[in-house]
């Protein structure tokens, strides 16, 4: 993954994620604490590979809305996964679009996770 975009207002995970992140190769990761933050990252353009989405933000209780816009991306979007304390709350047709991880994880299962998730199928392989 060259660029993932971690979507994520506690400052010790984002930092965790991150490092995680960035042993594992990847070029680029972009913090954003806020859903306000994540929309105007999105709007400038940015095309991350992934997306680690905190589904309890500070600023907004349903997080997975960036999920759902990123979603209408169709076959081309970013890979996404879901942090949260309580992943009973998401509903179920937004858990189906990527892993859900409950907190406290390990950074390095969800980079691995991510990363599994990218080389999988021939469709997959072929759209990079």
């Amino acid at each position: 993954m060259n660029r993932v975009l971690l979507v994520e207002d506690d400052p010790i995970l984002a930092m965790a994620l991150e490092d995680a992140f960035l042993n594992a190769g990847t070029a680029d990761v972009v913090i954003c604490q806020s859903m306000k933050a994540t929309v105007q990252e999105l709007e400038k353009g940015s095309r991350p590979d992934a997306i680690v989405l905190d589904v309890h933000l500070a600023d907004r209780d349903d997080g997975w809305a960036i999920a759902e816009l990123v979603d209408m991306l169709g076959p081309r979007r970013p890979r996404i996964a879901f942090s949260t304390g309580s992943p009973d709350e998401i509903p179920a047709t937004i858990a189906e679009m990527g892993p859900v991880f409950e907190k406290p994880y390990d950074p390095d299962l969800l980079v691995a996770e991510l990363a599994a998730g990218r080389k999988k199928g021939l469709f997959a392989r072929l759209l990079g």
